[in-house]
């Protein structure tokens, strides 16, 4: 492993680069992870991947370019690229994560609502939603084919792409709710005032506090859409702290019907968990089937 971290290291900073210290970092579930001190006194982080499709680290450094460009605080890319073994690599600044600071949530807010307020006229080649070039949702592929309308982006390809990989999880009556839901999309989702740069993949394992103890964000699935997608997936997983909410609604405003549309913004993210973890997921997806058919 010492020898791939210094072909690594060297082919990013020159031959004269090694690497004094490495030690393995947990909490991942699809790479290979290492917190590097260089000879030359500088940390980084390094994500390896033996198996990784062609595309799968430029997906996320491109991510947080593009979060950077809309003014969230990201880790800085180094390098991305492949050894002559094929293994894919993707090397970042380390970041020393400090407590956070007594204001970390309400920051985490304004810094979210921020970065959805921003431009995104720069991210889609066509249309107003998606993004110019596909990337990935944990290991799954994530279409971004750009689209006019923010529904027709969610019908195809977010809920229309996962339910044709869990096909053959469902039974008739599945088959018969999720016909009625993309059929319908129009009577439960809302179209955005504005179109919003979105994380993608906004739990709280891929928000960290910085060496100042200020919010992070980590580990983009980014496209353009409505913001309330986001939003719905700080709550999946058992939500944020209030003053995140608190603070990130001065930026945007709630927009009437929120809690009706949520559950099925997260029906994505539930469909994602059962194509990539097993069935599972089967009885939460059902759930939402339920509620909306």
């Amino acid at each position: 492993m010492r020898k791939v971290l210094n072909e690594i290291v060297s082919s990013c900073f020159g031959q004269a680069a090694s690497v004094e210290w490495s030690e393995p970092v947990s909490g991942g579930d699809i790479n290979e992870a290492f917190h590097l001190l260089l000879t030359s006194g500088e940390e980084v982080f390094l994500k390896l991947n033996a198996r990784a499709e062609e595309n799968f680290f430029p997906a996320e450094a491109h991510g947080l370019k593009c979060m950077r460009e809309c003014g969230a605080s990201v880790p800085e890319v180094l390098a991305v690229g492949k050894l002559s073994d094929g293994a894919a690599y993707l090397l970042l600044s380390y970041v020393r994560s400090s407590a956070r600071k007594s204001d970390y949530w309400s920051r985490l807010g304004y810094m979210l609502g921020d970065m959805h307020r921003a431009e995104t006229g720069g991210f889609t080649k066509k249309g107003n939603f998606g993004l110019d070039r596909d990337n990935f949702i944990g290991a799954t592929k994530q279409v971004n084919k750009p689209k006019a309308g923010w529904i027709e982006f969610f019908r195809e390809n977010r809920l229309g792409f996962q339910l044709k990989l869990a096909a053959h999880y469902f039974d008739k009556e599945d088959k018969r709710r999720l016909r009625r839901i993309l059929d319908h999309l129009e009577e439960f989702l809302t179209e955005p005032e504005f179109p919003s740069l979105l994380h993608g993949d906004l739990w709280g394992g891929n928000v960290m506090s910085d060496s100042q103890g200020m919010p992070m964000l980590i580990d983009p699935a980014v496209y353009v859409g409505h913001h309330e997608a986001d939003l719905a997936m700080t709550e999946l997983f058992g939500g944020f702290a209030p003053a995140f909410y608190d603070a990130y609604h001065e930026v945007i405003p709630r927009e009437p019907g929120y809690a009706d549309r949520r559950e099925l913004y997260n029906l994505y993210h539930l469909l994602n968990h059962l194509n990539l973890f097993g069935g599972s997921y089967l009885a939460s997806v059902r759930r939402i089937l339920k509620r909306y058919a």
